[in-house]
């Protein structure tokens, strides 16, 4: 069982940090891997033409480990969810008369390329809203996502879990659905994968994408995704010199290949051996390996527990446990207390959480102890019911 990793970032000690759906803090190890990484810059020398592979094939091995795939070529590096998105959007066989399925409030990256293709194509979107029902609302919500697939859906765009809430997606039935009428099945993991288990082998995506900065524990502009078996012949957004067959050697490369590299490097983005960020986010990989997707779920698990039970005792609403996940929660508030005020309080209190509507959302991680779990409580009782 994991305990409190805190030692392991540089969060400033008076700060009360419950946002990694936000953005997360940086390990120190990760933050020393930067700093080496720019050094080596100031001798370009140092750089050897393989090392533009192994770079970016290091990334996606530790992504491939953490996301139980079994061959990391089938990985890419791409600087955000939306890059990825948009080779999917490009390669997505659908006209006129078919449909896209999306969740109500989804993610803005996760609904804009697909919003450009019913402009351009003529496709329609679903967008499956979250039942108001309290009682068994993730439940519903699921059974309305089934039954919104049909014949003509050709993709479902979805979360594991839902960014603003932490709402569970049935990721198994929805795959046993989309492959009865020959659908996709993408799924943005930015705001899971690292920190609750995911595995291409249990839920066979066609793609999922997860950006770094959040649950990777990694720096900005980076991430990686995972491109299934309908993407193997398929034509990439962009055209680098990575992308293609032979480009190890250099000697080479003014004789243009049209074969592309093995399984989804196709899908990589420019310049993904980026000597600083690339060699970071295999560093924060390597170490949510190490600890286990499932470890770092339990521990937030047993953090919230206390502070959720408290909360729905008096007033707050919050999704059941076994239709949502653990470390990002959203409560929605009783009626009658105002948010802006309790927003104000957490300021006052140096507590950063996000707020969503007339919600809260809490997104806990290693670095978060029992403290910050009771000062949280203590900024809320203060207004709510004390």
């Amino acid at each position: 069982m994991l305990s409190n990793q805190s030692h392991l970032f540089n969060l400033p000690a008076d700060l009360t940090y419950i946002n990694c759906a936000y953005m997360s803090p940086m390990l120190k190890s990760v933050a020393a891997v930067g700093v080496e990484a720019i050094a080596t810059k100031d001798n370009p020398s140092q750089i050897q033409p393989h090392n533009f592979f192994e770079n970016p094939q290091r990334l996606r091995t530790q992504f491939a480990k953490l996301i139980e795939v079994a061959d990391p070529n089938n990985c890419a590096v791409v600087p955000s969810a939306s890059y990825a998105m948009a080779n999917v959007a490009k390669n997505l066989e659908a006209d006129r008369g078919d449909n896209i399925i999306l969740v109500d409030e989804q993610f803005p990256s996760n609904v804009y390329a697909w919003k450009a293709l019913e402009k351009e194509r003529g496709v329609s979107i679903r967008t499956v809203s979250a039942p108001s029902a309290e009682e068994n609302r993730g439940q519903l919500w699921n059974e309305r996502i089934l039954e919104a697939i049909d014949n003509r859906t050709r993709l479902v765009a979805i979360g594991h879990v839902h960014w603003a809430d932490g709402t569970l997606f049935d990721l198994k039935a929805i795959r046993r659905r989309t492959q009865e009428v020959g659908a996709l099945l993408v799924i943005d993991g930015t705001q899971s994968i690292g920190a609750l288990p995911f595995s291409v082998r249990e839920f066979e995506p066609d793609m999922i994408v997860a950006a770094g900065y959040k649950w990777l524990l990694g720096p900005y502009s980076s991430g990686v995704a995972y491109f299934g078996e309908y993407f193997r012949d398929k034509t990439p957004i962009e055209n680098n010199w990575m992308h293609r067959l032979n480009s190890e050697d250099f000697s080479g490369l003014v004789n243009y290949e049209e074969e592309y590299q093995a399984g989804a490097l196709r899908f990589e983005v420019g310049e993904s051996a980026n000597f600083i960020l690339t060699p970071m986010l295999t560093e924060s990989i390597r170490q949510i390996n190490e600890w286990g997707p499932e470890n770092i779920q339990n521990y937030c698990r047993n953090l919230t527990q206390v502070a959720v039970q408290e909360l729905k005792e008096n007033g707050f609403t919050v999704e059941n446990d076994e239709h949502r996940c653990h470390h990002l929660i959203g409560f929605r508030l009783p009626q009658g207390m105002d948010i802006n005020v309790l927003k104000q309080r957490f300021v006052d209190m140096n507590i950063f959480v996000s707020t969503r509507g007339n919600s809260v959302r809490i997104a806990p991680h290693l670095y978060n102890s029992e403290n910050d779990m009771d000062r949280l409580l203590e900024g809320i009782k203060t207004l709510a019911y004390a």
